[in-house]
């Protein structure tokens, strides 16, 4: 049996899934969580082969959770099944160690054949989210310029975004400025925008 953990924030999805895949004779769902930072501890306690991680959770993306579980240097490889199909994520998810990034529309049948590749050890990866990943180009940001982005996406002040980072007003001004100049955005909005529609950040 290949046994699996499934992690997703949406209680109806991640049910959905857990009846699809249990109707496969040689898949066991094992374990069910809600929230990134709960990945790595069920991974611990449940020890499942594979890991389908949803990307937007609480508590942490499923990107943060996949490189927690690599670092961590468990036997589970991690399968990123998400809403999102978008290119950065997919380029970030295979920098974090990702074995496969597939879309939540993906067929049942389909997606129990790609865990099954999955845990025995290929890297399966949506053909057409790979084309538009190279099609997409490479993510222009430093790690800095994207946390600065992320922090005031929503509206946030310099001075906010300052305080929760720990940095200057100064610093932060010359971050935006920054990646408004890479991303060819007319202002911060419009930079975080265009980031987040390519899965920067």
């Amino acid at each position: 049996m290949i046994r699996l953990l499934l992690a997703d924030d949406q209680d109806l999805v991640r049910g959905g899934l857990a009846a699809l895949l249990s109707l496969e004779r040689d898949l066991e769902v094992v374990a069910e969580i809600g929230r990134g930072d709960e990945v790595l501890p069920a991974v611990t306690e449940h020890r499942p082969d594979v890991a389908l991680i949803d990307i937007e959770m609480a508590g942490g993306d499923g990107i943060e959770a996949t490189a927690a579980v690599t670092a961590s240097g468990a036997q589970c490889r991690c399968l990123i099944v998400t809403t999102f199909g978008r290119p950065g994520y997919l380029r970030r998810a295979m920098e974090a160690g990702a074995a496969g990034f597939v879309v939540k529309d993906t067929p049942a049948d389909r997606l129990a054949e790609v865990v099954r590749r999955v845990a025995g050890g290929e890297r399966v990866v949506d053909p057409t989210l790979a084309a538009d990943s190279l099609a997409g180009g490479i993510d222009p940001l430093t790690d800095r310029e994207r946390e600065v982005l992320r922090a005031a996406a929503d509206g946030a002040s310099v001075r906010t975004v300052a305080t929760q980072l720990h940095l200057s007003p100064g610093t932060v001004r010359n971050h935006l400025s920054s990646a408004i100049g890479k991303t060819e955005a007319e202002n911060r909005y419009a930079a975080a925008r265009l980031a987040r529609d390519r899965g920067w950040i």
